[in-house]
């Protein structure tokens, strides 16, 4: 059975290992990622944010933030699942519950960037009502190839 857990402090080296062991599979990890990873608690939710966890038999094998941008928008960020459990549905059970845990900031806005390279997360993106919007100058991520953003 997957659960949805939040983060607490005994679990926070979790978000830094699952995003990872995908960020050095498919990019690097960028000063922003290891800033934001190091110290999720500091960096993400003392400014308002959220992270979750996604449990596959007694074990956390995903995970994902919401950070806040502003009163009205968050960034759906450093969604990641363990290569092993790939195909199991962990990817869609969390961004249904990114979507409730959104709703519920009172934010009308759910952003993301990601890399079209990743063509099963951009595919999920979609299938979740996301549509690609121009990306803006002033990006946070090297590898970010396109920003995607939903009304919630």
């Amino acid at each position: 059975m997957i659960e949805i857990i939040p983060f607490t402090e005994e679990k926070k080296e979790y978000i830094k290992l699952l995003n990872y062991e995908w960020l050095q599979k498919y990019f690097t990890v960028e000063p922003q990622d290891i800033v934001q990873l190091s110290d999720p608690k500091k960096e993400i939710i003392n400014k308002g944010g959220l992270i979750f966890y996604a449990t596959y038999s007694n074990k956390i094998v995903g995970t994902y933030s919401l950070i806040k941008v502003n009163d009205t928008e968050y960034e759906l960020a450093k969604m990641a699942v363990t290569e092993k459990c790939k195909g199991l549905g962990i990817g869609k059970i969390m961004m249904e519950h990114c979507i409730n845990e959104a709703k519920k900031t009172k934010a009308t806005v759910l952003s993301l960037f990601s890399n079209t390279k990743l063509q099963a997360a951009i595919h999920l993106y979609r299938k979740y009502g996301f549509i690609e919007v121009p990306l803006p100058a002033d990006i946070h991520y090297e590898r970010a190839n396109i920003k995607m953003e939903k009304n919630i």
